[in-house]
């Protein structure tokens, strides 16, 4: 097939077209500007697949514009709604009366039935990761470091939503760090402005600029162990799947959802509160082996989530719902 993503940000454009890519179809990406009309005429897509809340739908204009091409090119238009369930109602729902795409896919299996109370065809599609960016490499002395994290610290959010899943999460994982001397890296926005959210202010040396998407993977095979915070108890962060994948020894929040994809203690560390954090940061870190032997579960574990697995579903979805005709 050839398939469209309306969407060129490196954070997705790596991940599901290479899945694609990786089937044996012919992709293509591109923005909601003059060469979307252009595009759809060259290309001729047979699918065409928008997501998220990104500078490409991120307003009515844009939506507006979106909604005259991708119904002029009659062809099935997919919305994958990364954003959910936080900004269903602000974002995904009226993203959807505009744009009306044939078939919605939700990061959140609750919120599935949310969409079939408004009669829009929907299934569950998580988050992956693709190995062209995020795979094992060797340790590059620049990163080398005990801990690393790379993520915004979202200093606005927090000020509004103090006590959101995810900064409890996050001062589980740091605040035994500042506490008992271990080394931490953390590369990404706003974090200066989050002093007051720990037990202890962040040390200057430890905060790095924001990292590009195709850099990562090199912080997390450098570090001896990488922090992840979950933003809910019922779904994963895309970064989950991308850590892992590159071959990192993870520790991240004890969640229903990560016990679902993951066995704790084999492919992943897991944590629910700063003493355990602590005590598991002491154990890994003296026993390089058992790291090790972690990091080879973990890419095991998670090379089923990768988005070949993720395209393929997709297409199996969309012929059951009769979307299309043929996965060929």
């Amino acid at each position: 097939m050839r398939i469209l993503f309306v969407e060129d940000h490196p954070m997705w454009k790596y991940g599901l077209p290479n899945g694609f890519r990786d089937l044996g179809h012919q992709v293509a990406t591109c923005t909601s500007d003059d060469n979307l009309p252009r595009m759809i005429a060259s290309f001729r897509p047979q699918l065409i697949i928008t997501m998220g809340w990104t500078p490409t739908n991120d307003t009515v204009e844009k939506q507006l514009f979106l909604s005259k091409h991708l119904n002029a090119a009659n062809v099935p238009h997919i919305y994958w709604a990364t954003e959910d369930p936080g900004f269903m109602r602000h974002f995904s729902l009226p993203y959807i009366q505009r744009v009306k795409p044939h078939f919605v896919f939700t990061i959140h299996r609750a919120s599935i039935s949310k969409y079939k109370r408004r009669k829009i065809p929907v299934a569950h599609l998580d988050f992956g990761y693709h190995r062209s960016v995020h795979r094992p490499t060797a340790v590059q002395p620049k990163y080398k470091t005990q801990l690393a994290l790379v993520a915004n610290g979202y200093a606005p959010y927090y000020a509004s939503k103090p006590n959101d899943f995810r900064f409890h999460t996050l001062k589980h994982m740091i605040n035994p760090a500042l506490s008992d001397g271990f080394v931490l890296n953390i590369y990404g926005n706003d974090w200066r402005q989050l002093r007051d959210m720990f037990k202890r202010p962040i040390p200057r040396k430890w905060l790095h600029p924001y990292l590009s998407y195709t850099e990562a993977n090199k912080v997390y095979s450098s570090a001896d162990i990488v922090l992840c915070p979950q933003n809910s108890p019922d779904r994963l962060t895309q970064r989950t799947y991308e850590i892992m994948g590159s071959g990192a020894c993870l520790i991240t929040a004890d969640t229903p959802e990560i016990r679902r994809r993951f066995k704790p203690g084999r492919d992943c560390i897991v944590t629910s509160s700063e003493q355990e954090t602590l005590k598991w940061l002491k154990y890994y870190l003296k026993n390089p082996k058992k790291r090790k032997e972690m990091q080879q579960h973990a890419l095991r574990a998670v090379a089923k989530h990768s988005y070949k697995h993720r395209a393929a579903y997709i297409l199996q979805i969309l012929k059951k719902h009769r979307i299309i005709r043929s996965i060929t």
